[in-house]
């Protein structure tokens, strides 16, 4: 018969394989967060691609007028800003924040929201995350 010896040794494997799943764990919630982060920086950058191209599409017709219509159509602050409005508000697309610029022939739009991350109570303290996006469009002309 074999008898067995207790040494100091003994339940020691228990702590290690704890914190093991702890860090497996941390792993997990980890990515989960992140991607989720990564998949609001993608909605974010869809709706301002969007609102880029609804401001690159809308001319303004007081230069076309005016002036013609050289290599590229001309854009107007005003009207970049009513056509990225409506654009947002037709999207039902909900932004803290957004900018429209234009140099009179591109116009770049800059959109920001805070969401809330899953995990975020861990990796964030509670806080929420902010996600920026700028995009650029030029007005198509053929």
């Amino acid at each position: 018969m074999h008898t067995r010896r207790r040494g100091s040794e003994d339940g020691s494997t228990l702590p290690f394989v704890l914190v093991c799943w702890l860090v497996a764990a941390l792993m997990a919630f980890g990515a989960i967060a992140a991607s989720d982060a990564f998949l609001e920086q993608q909605r974010v950058q869809s709706v301002c691609d969007g609102a880029a191209l609804a401001a690159a599409n809308q001319t303004d017709e007081g230069t076309v007028y005016s002036q013609g219509v050289g290599a590229a159509l001309p854009l107007s602050r005003a009207g970049a800003e009513a056509a990225v409005a409506d654009q947002l508000r037709d999207g039902g697309s909900r932004l803290d924040s957004w900018s429209a610029s234009t140099d009179g022939v591109e116009v770049t739009v800059r959109c920001t929201r805070t969401v809330d991350i899953a995990f975020g109570w861990l990796f964030l303290a509670g806080r929420s995350l902010e996600r920026t996006a700028v995009a650029s469009a030029r007005a198509p002309t053929a």
